[in-house]
């Protein structure tokens, strides 16, 4: 076991475009919606910044270097794999998620509705309580990309606790 500590803090961030023709998934729950994000994998952008919230916790690099995008095992794959597998790695053999705290910034479509069925399914995904997952959605105020609807981001914090 290694010496330090025993709580790690972990942040991740991650943007996507939206595009027409593609599905919008987020925290591996599908939102209808005309565009969805575009990128190697699903792009779901609030799983690949919990991958990174986590990954950083640990010291244990980001989401490119363990998925490389240029590897075609990743194309189109549902980011909920990636997720559990960083999750059973060696790497968090040790650790547990105590909390997972995560905001989407998008302008559309509205996410409302959608953040329990998130929550769950994060829940379902670190095998944890609903209450340890937090999801919240705003806009930026029509400014910016996200503003005037060209992509959705998503940042997401992490506290990790050793077993």
């Amino acid at each position: 076991m290694n010496s330090f500590g025993k709580i790690r803090i972990g942040e991740g961030f991650d943007v996507h475009p939206l595009r027409a023709g593609r599905k919008l998934v987020l925290a591996g729950v599908e939102i209808p919606y005309e565009k969805g994000l575009d990128g190697h994998s699903d792009a779901d952008a609030l799983l690949h910044a919990a991958v990174d919230a986590v990954l950083g916790a640990l010291a244990a690099g980001d989401i490119g270097q363990w998925f490389p995008d240029n590897d075609q095992q990743y194309r189109d794959i549902d980011s909920s794999r990636l997720m559990v597998k960083v999750l059973e790695s060696d790497i968090c053999r040790d650790w547990r998620l105590n909390n997972l705290d995560c905001t989407l910034m998008a302008e559309k479509p509205r996410l409302a509705e959608y953040i329990l069925p998130m929550r769950k399914n994060l829940s379902r995904i670190f095998k944890v309580q609903l209450d340890q997952i937090s999801v919240k959605a705003t806009t930026c105020e029509k400014l910016g990309f996200i503003g005037r609807g060209e992509g959705i981001a998503a940042g997401v914090t992490v506290l990790m606790t050793r077993k």
